[in-house]
């Protein structure tokens, strides 16, 4: 079959591997009818989060069951499905408690509760470096899906492939992001991000009931998409933290907004300074994001942090963490307790998830796809890829 694997910093192909089996009677052979480029694959492609060794990336995908193993009866040959991006055995402590992403039992190589950098990872996700289960992931043709039947969700025959595509990862996120900042009316929401899980985010606050929805973000056409995708008000971050933060509190009375959603991460645009700084201190990445978020938010606010952030800073800003009395949240969204939910609100017409869409590509151009979305260019915002074009 042919797949995009990785096969180091900044080099992706589509390359013919073999085709995948059943290796547990808990599994299901997926013939993937449509794939996409997640923001958090682009920290595997510059080497931010480290993969040895070749792998088959892609955790947001979706297709029609092609083999199911013996204790499978939730689904049979030909059922049209997505498949949330933990691998989550359904029945451990942590599943039982509606975190799919700290499953037990997916990650046996390096699961653990300390949460390190390199070890004591939580559950496995699909195509996400040997830390996080060493899976094969669907930017391919076919794709082992183990626990299927307590992951993947069938999908009405009336849906398109793109009307539901970003159920497997994007829009849980972004939803996660809104549920763990509690709104539940009224509240003003900013959003600093305006790439796929930023949009999905600022849909999310308005599903439920943001009375006010600012995005963030350093390019204008990612602003632009924001406003034609989630009428959300925008603000572009040109001089740094502090003018952005001093917007925010100038739009809501001086306080700050009610809750700040994080969603870039640990390797957001920087300066010379910032990276010597980073170097200096032995550090990947910047959590100047992050920090935005804290200041932006008003006092006794929650800021969500749906950005990766896979190791530790030096000068953390707790001491503001403690005087404003801030909640913070964050981590590998759940995306199995709100997908069916999530599911109804597009087949209820209530969202519209496949406006985000900037590229339609085939999987024999991987390598281009990767390279724009990574550089932003072509206003490229969200990359679909056909396996079988």
């Amino acid at each position: 079959m042919k797949a995009a694997v990785i096969h180091g910093p900044g080099k992706i192909t589509c390359d013919t591997v073999d085709d995948p089996v059943i290796k547990d009677p808990r599994d299901i052979i997926l013939k993937v009818t449509a794939t996409a480029i997640c923001g958090s694959d682009l920290h595997i492609y510059s080497g931010g989060i480290p993969q040895p060794r070749p792998m088959v990336l892609g955790h947001e995908f979706m297709g029609e069951v092609e083999e199911t193993g013996s204790a499978i009866s939730n689904l049979k040959r030909g059922d049209r499905v997505v498949v949330p991006f933990p691998i989550s055995c359904g029945s451990c402590f942590f599943c039982s408690h509606e975190l799919p992403g700290h499953c037990e039992h997916s990650n046996p190589e390096h699961y653990g509760p300390e949460g390190g950098l390199l070890t004591e990872k939580g559950g496995a996700l699909f195509g996400y470096t040997d830390l996080y289960g060493g899976y094969d992931g669907g930017q391919s043709q076919y794709v082992r899906v183990p626990y299927a039947d307590v992951g993947p969700r069938k999908v009405p025959d009336n849906l398109t492939n793109e009307q539901v595509l970003f159920l497997t990862d994007i829009f849980p996120t972004g939803y996660t992001g809104i549920d763990w900042g509690e709104v539940k009316g009224g509240e003003s929401v900013a959003i600093f991000g305006a790439g796929p899980v930023g949009l999905m985010a600022a849909k999310s606050a308005w599903l439920r009931g943001a009375g006010r929805v600012i995005v963030v973000d350093t390019l204008p056409y990612r602003l632009a998409k924001a406003k034609e995708t989630t009428m959300s008000e925008t603000i572009l971050w040109e001089d740094g933290a502090k003018e952005v933060v001093e917007q925010i509190r100038a739009m809501t009375n001086g306080r700050g907004a009610d809750v700040c959603v994080e969603a870039v991460g640990f390797e957001p645009e920087r300066s010379l300074l910032d990276r010597a700084k980073a170097v200096i201190n032995f550090e990947k990445g910047s959590p100047k994001i992050l920090e935005a978020c804290m200041s932006a938010v008003r006092r006794g606010g929650i800021v969500s942090v749906l950005g990766v952030y896979p190791m530790s800073y030096d000068n953390f800003p707790i001491g503001q963490f403690f005087d404003k009395g801030l909640i913070m949240k964050g981590g590998q969204a759940p995306a199995h307790k709100h997908i069916d939910k999530l599911l109804e609100y597009v087949v209820e017409g209530k969202v519209r998830l496949d406006d985000i869409i900037t590229h339609r590509l085939p999987l024999s151009e991987v390598a281009h796809a990767y390279d724009i979305f990574k550089k932003k260019e072509d206003n490229c915002v969200k990359v679909v890829l056909d396996p079988w074009s």
